[in-house]
């Protein structure tokens, strides 16, 4: 009798399992799309300036709020994983010319150059100058989607291609990309100013292109020269500061390392021949045992130990990281200079994001801006599922290009005018 009594009260129990088992799921499920973040405006770090009044005027995206896909766009592993494997979506293929330039050490350095397709907002010759992230190159979607939304802007695009990423270039010496090299990205700059000489020039660069584009501007005086400002974005300024972060578990980072590893020793050992074949006269620190090693690496920094610092005869890891971050060039860059990160980045530790903030300060040529959602390099909008083809990050760089092109041209036109008045006839 008891037990046809406690019978019916079995159903309410496994009903109430079911239910702790759909909230478990569904509180897993919101903390991991962090379905709560609320969406805003970007955070904006300047200082007060005539030039920082006219771009908040000028450039909407800088004061609107960011909406990120309702569904998943708030996970920044999410946005950093669809970059990273779909690249963008629906992404056209804009048509340019493959461009070969022999570095003094004999390398073959190649970019490919489009040309605009409508007249420039303020109709000037202008050409945006890009460095692609680590192991990119012209042909990697988010590149061919910027670079067409630029080229219907107005501007001419030359894109670099990271020295050994391209897969159908052979390398033709002894040396690949690095974290900070900008010999190659030089040699692209100095062909668009000889080969346009009436044109100006706006820098971009994504994640490792943004800590060359820097590192360049910032090693001399003279690589400003027709600069009319630089953009990076989703780059990490001091890879000595990075290392350690990028050990840690903490975001996955410690994964994403290890992809990010695995890609890079794919691509070094496509070249096995170039960089470590008999006939090769390779770096004197570079040799053989450097590539078995090289197989058993898991993390970005053993590669750079054991391959990527001898290219260029550092001593150590430490000393490597030092010189090729941008960090250390960031104060000499005098061009306005615009440096955007997603707080949501796992590849970025927040604790490097005090460099650009404290740039910020004390610079009035720099800009940092930090919308809460983005992830590494993804920054896609869209109502609730699926992407746009133009993401936030395309459409704000080619809007602050546009502001500091008609900044120019008003300041120019103003001396123009105190000219005439000046010298009246």
């Amino acid at each position: 009798m008891n037990a046809m009594l406690e019978t019916p009260e079995l159903p309410a129990v496994f009903d109430g399992v079911k239910l702790a088992a759909v909230a478990a799921v569904l509180y897993v499920i919101v903390r991991c799309l962090n379905l709560k973040s609320p969406t805003a405006s970007p955070d904006l770090y300047f200082q007060d300036s005539a030039l920082s009044r006219f771009l908040l005027k000028s450039c909407p995206l800088l004061t609107k709020e960011y909406i990120p896909p309702l569904i998943w766009g708030k996970s920044g592993h999410i946005q950093t994983a669809l970059y990273g494997k779909m690249g963008r979506v629906r992404s056209p293929h804009p048509y340019g010319h493959r461009k070969f330039i022999t570095m003094s050490d004999g390398a073959t350095s190649t970019f490919d150059l489009f040309e605009p397709l409508a007249e420039h907002c303020v109709g000037e010759d202008v050409t945006m100058v890009i460095c692609p992230g680590i192991a990119n190159h012209s042909e990697k979607q988010y590149i061919r989607t910027f670079v067409d939304y630029a080229q219907k802007n107005g501007y001419r695009c030359a894109v670099l291609n990271h020295l050994g990423a391209l897969p159908n270039i052979e390398l033709t010496s002894p040396r690949m990309f690095t974290y900070g090299c900008t010999w190659e990205f030089g040699a692209m700059v100095n062909y668009i100013k000889k080969t346009y000489p009436l044109t100006q020039l706006v820098v971009v660069g994504f994640s490792l292109g943004g800590n060359i584009v820097c590192k360049y501007l910032g090693e001399t005086q003279a690589n400003q020269e027709k600069v009319l400002c630089c953009v990076s974005v989703c780059q990490g300024y001091s890879a000595l500061r990075a290392q350690e972060t990028f050990m840690q578990w903490d975001q996955c980072r410690r994964f994403y390392n290890f992809l990010m590893a695995d890609n890079m020793k794919k691509i070094i050992l496509s070249h096995r021949q170039a960089l470590f074949g008999d006939h090769v006269k390779k770096p004197q620190s570079l040799d053989d045992t450097d590539l078995s090693r090289l197989y058993t690496a898991t993390s970005l920094m053993q590669i750079d130990d054991n391959v990527m610092r001898k290219f260029h005869g550092y001593n150590s890891l430490k000393e490597y990281y030092e010189e090729e971050s941008c960090m250390r060039y960031l104060h000499r860059i005098y061009v306005p200079l615009m440096l955007v990160n997603a707080a949501d980045d796992p590849l970025v530790h927040e604790s490097l994001l005090t460099i650009p903030k404290s740039l910020s300060e004390k610079r009035e040529n720099v800009m940092f801006v930090l919308p809460l959602h983005g992830g590494h390099l993804g920054f896609f909008e869209g109502s609730v599922l699926f992407p746009e083809p133009l993401t936030w990050m395309d459409k704000l760089v080619v809007e602050y290009a546009n502001a500091i092109c008609q900044w120019e041209r008003n300041k120019l036109q103003c001396s123009d005018t105190e000219q005439v008045e000046a010298d009246p006839e």
